[in-house]
């Protein structure tokens, strides 16, 4: 337990006793989200992204721990357990590091080196290994059913070698480290046939480059070509130095007499070549491919946070489009507080071309049920949709409407999911499109999390990589988000209530059914008649939960039940009420947090409950915002080089950001095409949501693919700063591997928008959020 301690507080840059304290608040049942908010003075002031990365990182280590356990007892019952062994075993990072530490050691029943030792061979080897003596000499009078002659038992004694060399792990390292100066991985084309239906990759069927400078997003990339058999991958590598390390570990080259020296030489090349090279290219590969895969999922929470937490447009009567061509236009009015009050279905385009019908039905909707914005998913007949909606708009401006572009990605997997049937279902499917699309422009997170994560379309490369973790992370993002914003208890769906602190899907739903059945909850207290909902989850839930115009002022606001006699004693000692000191900053500013310090409220909570009582509730979304796409451009084929065009980041990446312009396919703007100064990281410039001014730098209308860059026109290239010069040592002073071909950039086939289409549903596909929801406003003109 202590060096687990020890090494979390090391990786957090924190103290142990703040490590130990979250630990026991994570085993006692806490969530993270509660702990980063009411235990501040238990913790010692982690905060939620200390405390998610401690979550994570706990389990993991405590599965390393106990596995590096098993590995140590087994070793010990091998009575192969060396001091320098077992402080490598301690010293191994992560599971696969110890994975391959004990490879050598795993008991193997069936091996040809265990199978030559019964046949009694084993001394022999040692003899050749230790004796100046022939190996043919050292053979004489040996003799066994299994090796009948002198080069199978000369064969089988190699085997033994190679075993005993292979628990050599220093040596292992330091060959890994060898080949790993020269490793690259090289692609090429599976066969002829496959370069027609494999042409996305087109870009890797000959291509190599450095497995250190591999990007992540280019490795997940080949990785997806040879899981649709398109590409065969190979890591390549010099031999001559790992082998002549061989040879140096053991001598060879003074090794009497010259047959045994011929021999052993043999052995190491089979070692090298057979043994050990195949399980470094498997373990570089792996490990890059493991980095790999948790950047991609980095990417993709840090994208789902942002879309999440993007600006709602709030309460106000809004009517969802669902544009389609032949079967029609689906229209949903939803009021204010997302009930649906009407719903309709026009068809403006062939083959029935109502025009007129579709317009007139738009306006007496709108006029009828005073909509003030409209929502129109960004799908099929986007545009065309939205030329009708503004034309409609034109030809009644007392309507007053503003109209904007939402994103339709998971739509589709929510109208047919079992609660939306349970949400709506009096309901059509198709017509259930269209009320999510206007839900989401009002409040996204409370729309969203009905979908799971993976169908709304940010990550990248998102399934290719472990499921399973991939779910545990977006999740986590998921609960911190609601947690951050909060819900109204009396009108939250099951989907996000479940979400909360402490709260599960069962206890969620037990919620909502308790207030259909006894109505709106008056104050946080009564939280507790409800059936599962004991004490512990009330703890845990009650600061999350959001009750207005209640019976108790504080319950609107993120206090916390077990801070209201705190707020009492405030209230008190300024002789006022607590009607008079909610919201009042003239008030609160004057109160001196260090005063109320007592031994159950210390200053961080006294700090937070001040914060809190000075604005109520506050939502920490920002303010909605709507953009314009230009009118004139609606296809790819329309865009020109040099076109200014405004946009709104749908998707970011390690490589780069995409961009919805209005023209049904997102563009690029590749990481070097995002500021007039060098970016490491794309996510420090730019946020899904984010309204942007690009310029259209190239566009290929028959791939689809459109690169746009954020920098002044004819600004210079901007180059990656160089690295600081150092004095090399002798080793470093060798000739460098040859540069790598065809070096795929902003080009690399999968990583277009529309790559994910050819997979899974459209509705999720990279980057096609299309004005990502809220703050994607097509046209704030009203």
């Amino acid at each position: 337990m202590t060096d687990l301690v020890q090494q979390l507080a090391t990786e957090l840059a924190v103290r142990p006793n703040q490590v130990e304290a979250a630990i026991r608040l994570i085993d006692e049942g806490a969530s993270v989200p509660f702990i980063a908010r009411y235990r501040k003075e238990v913790t010692q002031g982690l905060d939620d992204t200390q405390l998610r990365q401690l979550d994570t990182r706990l389990s993991y280590l405590r599965d390393l721990f106990e596995r590096r356990e098993k590995v140590i007892q087994s070793l010990q019952e091998q009575d192969k357990l060396s001091d320098d062994l077992l402080a490598r075993v301690n010293a191994a990072e992560t599971k696969n590091a110890l994975e391959e530490i004990y490879a050598p050691y795993r008991p193997k029943r069936t091996s040809k080196s265990f199978k030559a030792k019964e046949a009694g061979l084993g001394a022999i080897a040692t003899q050749i290994l230790t004796e100046e003596i022939e190996p043919a000499q050292a053979l004489v009078g040996f003799s066994h059913e299994d090796y009948p002659d002198l080069d199978s038992q000369l064969d089988a004694i190699s085997h033994i070698v190679i075993d005993e060399w292979a628990q050599n792990i220093g040596l292992s390292v330091d060959l890994k480290t060898i080949f790993a100066k020269t490793a690259s991985l090289k692609s090429s084309v599976a066969s002829e046939e496959k370069k027609e239906v494999g042409k996305k990759f087109r870009d890797y069927f000959e291509f190599s480059e450095n497995l250190n400078k591999l990007p992540s997003h280019r490795l997940l990339a080949l990785l997806r070509g040879r899981q649709e058999n398109v590409l065969t991958l190979k890591v390549e590598g010099e031999d001559h130095a790992p082998l002549a390390r061989v040879e140096t570990e053991y001598a060879l080259e003074t090794l009497q007499p010259q047959a045994r020296q011929d021999f052993l030489k043999q052995t190491a090349k089979l070692f090298w070549l057979g043994k050990i090279r195949p399980q470094i290219e498997h373990s570089l590969l792996t490990e890059k491919r493991l980095n790999a895969e948790n950047e991609a999922m980095q990417v993709f929470a840090e994208n789902l946070r942002h879309l999440l937490l993007s600006a709602p447009a709030g309460g106000r009567t809004t009517l969802g489009v669902d544009p389609g061509i032949r079967t029609g236009v689906k229209l949903a009015v939803v009021s204010d507080s997302g009930d649906v009050l009407a719903h309709s279905t026009i068809y403006p385009f062939a083959p029935k071309d109502d025009k007129a019908g579709s317009i007139a039905e738009l306006a007496r909707l709108c006029g009828e049920f005073k909509v003030d914005l409209v929502a129109i998913g960004n799908g099929t007949a986007s545009r065309e949709t939205e030329s009708l909606v503004a034309e409609m708009m034109t030809a009644h401006p007392e309507l007053k409407l503003t109209r904007v572009s939402v994103s339709e990605a998971g739509a589709s997997v929510y109208s047919a999911s079992e609660l939306a049937s349970q949400e709506l279902p009096e309901l059509d499917v198709s017509i259930r499109g269209a009320v999510s699309i206007a839900r989401r422009l009002q409040d996204p997170l409370a729309e969203l999390v009905k979908i799971d994560p993976k169908s709304i379309g940010v990550g990248q490369y998102q399934h290719d990589v472990n499921q399973t973790g991939l779910a545990k992370t977006l999740d986590a993002v998921v609960e911190d988000c609601v947690n951050a914003v909060g819900v109204d208890v009396n009108t939250a769906s099951a989907a996000i209530l479940g979400y909360i602190a402490g709260l599960n899907k069962s206890i969620a739903q037990q919620i909502v059914e308790y207030r259909k059945e006894h109505g709106r909850f008056e104050q946080r207290q009564a939280l507790k008649n409800v059936p599962r909902l004991g004490e512990r989850t009330f703890e845990q839930a009650a600061g999350f939960l959001r009750i207005q115009n209640g019976a108790e002022p504080l319950d609107a606001s993120a206090v916390h039940p077990e801070s209201y006699p705190l707020v009492e004693k405030i209230v008190a000692a300024k002789a006022t009420t607590l009607k008079d000191i909610i919201g009042n900053s003239e008030i609160i500013r004057q109160v001196h947090a260090d005063e109320f310090v007592d031994d159950k409220f210390g200053l961080p909570t006294i700090q937070d409950v001040l914060a809190e009582l000075e604005k109520p509730g506050r939502d920490p979304r920002p303010e909605f915002r709507t953009a314009k796409f230009r009118e004139d451009i609606t296809e790819v084929a329309q865009l020109t080089e040099g076109m200014q065009l405004e946009g709104v980041i749908t998707n970011v990446t390690n490589f780069g950001a995409f961009v919805d312009v209005g023209v049904h396919q997102d563009g690029l703007i590749h990481i070097s095409e995002l500021a007039n100064e060098f970016v490491a990281d794309p996510h420090k410039v730019v946020k899904p949501g984010q309204i942007v001014q690009v310029r259209v730098l190239t566009v290929d209308v028959e791939r689809q693919r459109v690169n746009l860059s954020m920098r002044p026109e004819g600004s210079a290239p901007v180059k990656a700063p160089r690295a600081p010069r150092r004095e090399l040592t002798t080793d470093a002073r060798k000739p460098q591997a040859k540069r790598p071909q065809n070096t795929a950039r902003a080009n690399d086939a999968v990583k277009k928008p529309q790559r994910a289409k050819q997979e899974k549903p459209q509705e999720q596909k990279i980057g096609g959020l299309g004005a990502l929801l809220l703050q994607a406003g097509i046209k704030g003109s009203k």
